[in-house]
């Protein structure tokens, strides 16, 4: 089964869409964890054990970990083996370059970590991300149109054949997908776009980042994202999800505050795998 056929029975099985960004920051991390000697790991097991009856993903993002060096990856790998096998594993990593590294990126991400998914970026052309989508079992987010305030820097400009940039890069993921293993990574502060980008793009899978602390709406994330099916989209929520604003004196604690915030999450989401809504 490939990892986009995981995701979609993932999702049918929990009634979610909820991809969890595991990103820990030791200066938001309770205070509670760092009496743990490792408390990044610690931290990541609570959130993991708080949302894995929703969740369909996880997808750590490599510059939390890659910040405390050797360390971090350490902490990275106990992670990813708290996973359970319920759940999808993501590398937001953002890596590509020339055809031979991105072949030890491409390594790196499926092989020696064994992660189901990655991010990467188009900008260097089909040859940088070839090694990645070789990979036919695994799936591949090409970012697209991403959350953020700069996206109207390069991923909005238009280009001299009239369309913007990140509409070449979709009509090319689109060409790309021939063994149904490319996604893209669009995110929810756009809904219009979304929509657009959905219509341009009806067999991708998508990543949608930008829920909670960006500004983007969980509704319109799923309503604009998923597919025909209603299908092919996780929306991605990090600090707006393992941060709740409560202080928190206990593990448990954290961990009930998560569980509300997460089936609070997921009710905003349902309605929308419901035939004739949206």
């Amino acid at each position: 089964m490939s990892s986009l056929e995981r995701i979609n029975a993932l999702i049918q099985t929990k009634k979610s869409y909820l991809c969890v960004g595991l990103d820990p920051d030791l200066k938001k991390i309770p205070k509670v964890f760092h009496k743990d000697k490792h408390p990044i790991v610690a931290f990541n097991r609570a959130v993991i054990e708080a949302t894995s009856d929703y969740a369909v993903a996880y997808k750590p993002n490599f510059a939390f970990y890659e910040a405390h060096g050797l360390y971090g990856l350490e902490q990275l790998q106990q992670t990813l083996e708290a996973v359970p096998k319920t759940a999808m594993t993501i590398a937001d990593a953002k890596r590509a370059d020339i055809g031979n590294t991105s072949a030890m990126y491409a390594q790196a991400f499926f092989e020696t970590w064994n992660f189901d998914c990655v991010t990467v970026p188009p900008y260097m052309g089909h040859d940088s991300l070839e090694p990645f989508f070789a990979y036919k079992e695994k799936l591949t987010f090409v970012l697209a149109l991403t959350s953020n305030g700069g996206s109207k820097d390069f991923e909005e400009a238009y280009l001299l054949h009239g369309r913007r940039l990140f509409e070449s890069v979709v009509k090319k993921a689109v060409e790309w997908n021939r063994e149904g293993n490319v996604g893209l990574v669009v995110g929810a502060t756009q809904p219009e776009a979304l929509q657009e980008i959905r219509h341009a793009a009806p067999e991708l899978c998508f990543l949608i980042p930008g829920v909670g602390a960006q500004g983007g709406s969980v509704a319109n994330a799923v309503r604009y994202g998923i597919d025909r099916h209603r299908l092919s989209a996780l929306v991605s929520l990090s600090r707006a999800l393992i941060y709740p604003d409560e202080k928190v004196e206990s593990i448990s604690a954290f961990q009930d505050a998560v569980s509300q915030l997460t089936a609070a999450v997921v009710a905003e989401m349902r309605p929308y795998q419901k035939r004739g809504k949206g």
